[in-house]
């Protein structure tokens, strides 16, 4: 998400009064058919010219300017051109008869599991935590009657936008509440599904806004450690990589940097596949010989199919979260037949054609490389490769290629990262060894955190020099794949200077998630990490990201090798069009039309 903070769009007040009672009048009857699109426009028969800086503050806000042609298109009116108030739950009787209480400007501390939901943000009927949350503050009294129909009258401004899926143990939203009862964190969390909780609610002064005040963002993402292995050397990727590496007369340099891991496919080979191979007759194991490195275009469709399906699956409407000691919950696993050793991963059923020897065959090999997979453990040389990778994202960098959507020339696209660091002692969850990764930045853009993961780890795998990171940053386009979205948690917002004035000259207290340390733990052990891990056992979903890209025979990831940018071929035309939806086919992306849809 772009997070261009900057003055708020200036009022047009100034314009009214100069145009005339009569116009004045007309201007506010028709307000709320304004687009607020249309603000940079020429101004027109009654109203005055703007001097530069006055509209250069004007026209700053773009997030603000999002939100309000969301707004505008999300908006109904009647007849009279009124709004439409019909969206209220409760009656008109029922509001007149609610006792007015004051409300008082809060932050809210939350935590999610995205699991099911369409991002943060509130987007019309779609399932977001926001809706939730707000339906929650309802319910519990804490948001009145008469504002249940709408967000806005409640003044809600999120901290962070997170993209769907994306889950966050600690968020912030900021709005005026009704705090008279002691309870009311617990009247809330009663009305939540057990994978949204309020972990605390803190008054602030009347101007505050968590997006505004916020200083920086702390994420983490966790991926298998075998996203590390190199490419299959029968893959497209695998024999790229040693070809390219030959005519650029690299070779030595490729095998020191794969030296760690230079037998692992020979002994897979040997133990894993070949006896499996040794049970087919001729023909159908040339068959499966042909087959078992090439992309399967049916399993692709599946798989995409199979995350559409999981993306519109609503939340289970659980009960109220009931607190486990911190830990517990990682050492469970889901009773699953994908988790139980030496099952065979099922095999898609293709079209019009029952299953024979060659499915049979491919499934079982298939699954071999996966348990393969799951028992590699990561060398401290790997790692210390991924870490110096990692480093290169430090200061301040221009994250076009992290994005969509955005040029060189944006002047938002430079981000500033003040730390990325992988844990150094992996956990092993089941059979699979995981990898943390904590990243703390200013703020962050649509898919910039996954996509910086997945070149870091294309970076370590492939054996790629390190000045192609620095060559991402440049004037030219780079193919990078946003890495799985399964793995990226928000960790919590950051609130120093406004923390320091609060406890300085507001006589408040800060915005403090230490204090809520345990159970917010327990939270990411129950509702995010257990959700994070079960998923990959299940579904083997980054297995299929790495495949996928292994398996691409396009040059678009032909950077990766020693051939560098010139081997990828991504020509420039005038306007970059064709290139960005080429790109964005590959990737994935080509249904993203949002760049200040969410972080992540």
């Amino acid at each position: 998400m772009a997070e261009d903070n900057q003055t708020p769009a200036a009022s047009s007040a100034n314009d009214s009064r100069l145009s005339g009672d009569s116009n004045a009048a007309s201007q506010n009857k028709e307000g709320n058919r304004r687009n607020p699109r249309h603000d940079h426009r020429k101004p027109g028969k009654g109203r005055t010219e703007k001097g530069r800086g006055e509209w250069g503050r004007g026209k700053g806000d773009k997030r603000k300017q999002n939100d309000e042609f969301k707004e505008f298109k999300r908006r109904k009116l009647n007849k009279n051109g009124d709004n439409d108030t019909s969206n209220n739950p409760f009656s008109k009787d029922e509001i007149a008869a609610e006792e007015r209480r004051p409300k008082k400007k809060v932050a809210v501390m939350i935590g999610y599991a995205g699991t099911g939901y369409k991002g943060m943000q509130v987007n019309g009927n779609e399932k977001t935590i926001e809706a939730d949350l707000f339906k929650a503050f309802v319910a519990a009294s804490a948001i009145s009657k008469a504002n249940a129909d709408d967000p806005k009258k409640s003044s809600l401004v999120r901290c962070a936008r997170t993209d769907k899926g994306v889950h966050a143990a600690g968020n912030v939203i900021s709005l005026k509440l009704i705090i008279e009862d002691e309870d009311i964190v617990e009247k809330i969390n009663a009305e939540l599904p057990e994978q949204i909780r309020v972990w605390g609610i803190q008054r602030t002064n009347n101007a505050f806004s968590c997006y505004q005040t916020c200083d920086s963002r702390w994420y983490e993402y966790l991926m298998p450690s075998y996203c590390l292995l190199p490419p299959h050397p029968e893959s497209f990727m695998g024999q790229k990589l040693v070809e390219l590496a030959k005519e650029h007369g690299v070779e030595d340099d490729l095998a020191a940097k794969m030296a760690d891991v230079k037998d692992f496919w020979t002994e897979v080979e040997e133990k894993e596949i070949k006896p499996i191979l040794a049970r087919l007759d001729p023909e159908t194991r040339a068959a499966v010989l042909e087959k078992v490195h090439v992309q399967d275009d049916e399993e692709m469709a599946a798989r995409k199919a199979a995350e559409k399906e999981t993306d519109n699956t609503e939340p289970a409407e659980e009960k109220p979260a009931t607190e486990a000691p911190a830990g517990e919950a990682m050492d469970q696993t889901p009773d699953t037949e994908a988790q139980q050793p030496g099952v065979v991963l099922e095999s898609h059923k293709p079209k019009n054609r029952e299953l024979g020897p060659v499915d049979f065959a491919l499934r079982d090999i298939k699954a071999a490389y996966m348990a393969a997979k799951r028992r590699y453990r990561v060398s401290t040389e790997r790692l210390n490769r991924l870490q110096e990778a990692l480093n290169m994202y430090k200061g301040t960098r221009n994250f076009h290629n992290y994005t969509v959507q955005k040029s060189y020339f944006d002047a938002s696209a430079k981000r500033h990262i003040k730390s990325f660091v992988v844990n150094p002692k992996p956990i092993i969850i089941g059979d699979t060894e995981w990898l943390s990764l904590k990243v703390h930045g200013q703020s962050f853009m649509m898919h910039q955190i996954r996509k910086m993961v997945g070149l870091a780890s294309l970076i370590v795998r492939c054996g790629t020099p390190m000045e192609r990171m620095k060559e991402s940053y440049q004037n030219q386009k780079m193919a990078i794949p946003k890495a799985p979205g399964l793995g990226l948690l928000l960790e919590r917002p950051v609130f120093e200077n406004y923390n320091r004035k609060a406890t300085e000259s507001l006589g408040k207290e800060g915005i403090d998630f230490d204090k809520y340390e345990d159970k917010i733990q327990a939270f990411k052990d129950k509702h995010i990490y257990t959700r994070i891990f079960s998923v990959e056992e299940k579904d083997n979903t980054f297995h299929m990201f790495f495949n996928q890209i292994d398996q691409f025979k396009t040059n678009h990831f032909l950077w990766l090798t020693a051939g560098g940018m010139k081997a990828a071929e991504i020509a420039k035309d005038t306007t970059g069009e064709k290139v960005q939806q080429d790109v964005d086919k590959e990737l994935g992306d080509e249904d993203e039309e949002d760049p200040e849809g969410g972080e992540g």
